[in-house]
């Protein structure tokens, strides 16, 4: 059993990104907690995408609009009189941001200003939480994980603009929240992996989509090593931090949230993984592509999560890997989105 339990049950949450993939699943594993729901986000950007196929317009208060909107954003979040606010709201790409910096940097560094400034005026936010990425950090190919107190960076528009969202979280919390009842702090995950991804430039989408087509998946970074994490790992470390928070102030801060070591692999490592679980001949093929600088090695240190807040990981890569395959091999047959969520949400709060 997860250790926030009942926590959640009851409790009025504003989950801003709430259409993307792991905005989906943050929100079905709320509800599953017995949480009131409301979101805010851009609508999906793919056809195919988890917040439609699971019908979550219809299962919670769903606000379709732009971070950078500051007047909409204020007026749902009013009405939502929020306990709890979880900042997931993003332009998530690296690739992405390369062509479109404007859009990184407005989403990412002003869309977290807009919501900072709202929360300031709301009286009943006990936990605000700012989604950010392991990316935050300056990248000096480390064999190492890297630590909350290394320094922050970011080569390209998508990492430096979290690196940026960081910092505004921290002059926020220092400078208006010190003697506030809302507790500010930010959370930092790996590569995020699961059932119900159809982004564009993602490792486990692109392998579905070959799959889909009967083609061979194409990887452009093969050596380069990353966390690997299930969805639901990395948002029960969100949901564990932020029951924490309730009743210790003294944790606001800033934490990483990664697997075990078994799951810090390279791209070919895990594709070949994916591959073989699949089966029915699935393979891959290299193909090298330097048109864009990405990190070759990234790791990240959760010695201050377990430490400080008693959280682990709980699914290895072998069952990580499972899950995905088995959720799109039974959605490919058929079977229901939402129930296929359910079903590994149940397993994974039981566990």
């Amino acid at each position: 059993m997860v250790a926030y339990g009942d926590f959640f049950k009851g409790k009025r949450v504003f989950l801003t990104g709430h259409t993307g993939f792991k905005g989906s699943w943050m929100t079905l594993l709320l509800q599953s907690l017995g949480a009131e729901v409301t979101g805010y986000a851009l609508s999906p950007e793919q056809e195919q995408n988890i917040f439609d196929y699971a019908g979550l317009d219809k299962k919670m208060s769903s606000h379709i609009g732009d971070i950078q909107d500051l007047s909409a954003l204020q007026d749902a979040m009013k009405n939502a009189d929020p306990e709890i606010v979880i900042h997931m709201a993003a332009q998530p790409l690296v690739i992405e941001s390369y062509k479109n910096p404007v859009h990184t940097y407005g989403t990412n560094v002003m869309g977290t200003v807009n919501l900072l400034e709202i929360v300031r005026q709301l009286p009943n936010v006990a936990v605000c939480l700012n989604i950010t990425t392991d990316k935050v950090y300056k990248n000096n190919e480390w064999l190492w994980g890297y630590r909350e107190t290394d320094t922050l960076g970011g080569h390209d528009p998508y990492s430096n603009s979290k690196a940026c969202s960081e910092l505004v979280t921290q002059s926020y919390r220092d400078s208006f929240f010190t003697d506030s009842n809302t507790v500010i702090a930010t959370a930092r995950a790996g590569n995020v992996i699961g059932g119900g991804d159809w982004a564009d430039n993602r490792l486990v989408p692109d392998f579905i989509r070959a799959i889909q087509s009967g083609e061979q998946v194409v990887i452009r970074s093969p050596k380069a090593v990353r966390p690997w994490q299930h969805v639901l790992d990395c948002l029960g470390g969100y949901l564990h931090l932020i029951w924490q928070l309730s009743t210790n102030k003294k944790l606001a801060s800033s934490y990483n949230f990664g697997p075990e070591n078994d799951n810090i692999r390279s791209v070919e490592s895990l594709i070949d993984k994916v591959c073989k679980a699949w089966g029915n001949s699935a393979s891959y093929r290299i193909e090298g592509n330097d048109a864009f600088h990405e990190a070759g090695l990234l790791r990240l240190d959760i010695s201050i999560a377990r430490q400080e807040l008693g959280w682990q990981p709980k699914w290895g890569m072998d069952k990580t890997v499972t899950q995905i395959v088995d959720w799109y091999k039974a959605f490919s047959e058929g079977q229901d989105a939402l129930g296929l969520c359910q079903k590994q949400i149940n397993e994974f709060l039981q566990h």
